[in-house]
């Protein structure tokens, strides 16, 4: 059921930038791994390079997966907002076009979860 508002909203939001002293959220989920049933959500700041993303911030929310030592990094895929998408590792996150409140997701061929369960 979707809800239409009946007047603008006036208030400012509590969840904006400006609120994280200099970070961004940054929405990441993991296709076919759904022990992570939903993205996770981070605050980043918006230089970090996105291979320190990938090296320094998603091992301490994946590696608890038995998959994610098992990634191959150079086959993985990646989505932005459902769209295919191929960042660059070298530059920063806001470089790469990552706004706040992105959502970005990762696809690992050959790894579906747990016994290829997708769990």
């Amino acid at each position: 059921m979707s809800i239409t508002a009946i007047k603008p909203y006036a208030f400012q939001p509590a969840d904006r930038e400006s609120q994280f002293h200099g970070n961004r959220l940054l929405y990441i989920g993991w296709e076919d791994h759904l022990m992570f049933a939903a993205p996770i959500c981070v605050p980043v700041p918006a230089d970090m390079t996105f291979g320190a993303l990938v090296s320094d911030v998603l091992p301490g929310l994946y590696d608890a997966h038995p998959d994610f030592a098992a990634i191959d990094w150079h086959t993985a895929q990646w989505f932005r907002s459902g769209e295919p998408w191929q960042p660059d590792s070298g530059r920063s996150l806001a470089d790469n076009g990552l706004v706040h409140k992105d959502v970005i997701r990762l696809r690992t061929p050959g790894l579906a979860g747990i016994g290829g369960s997708c769990s």
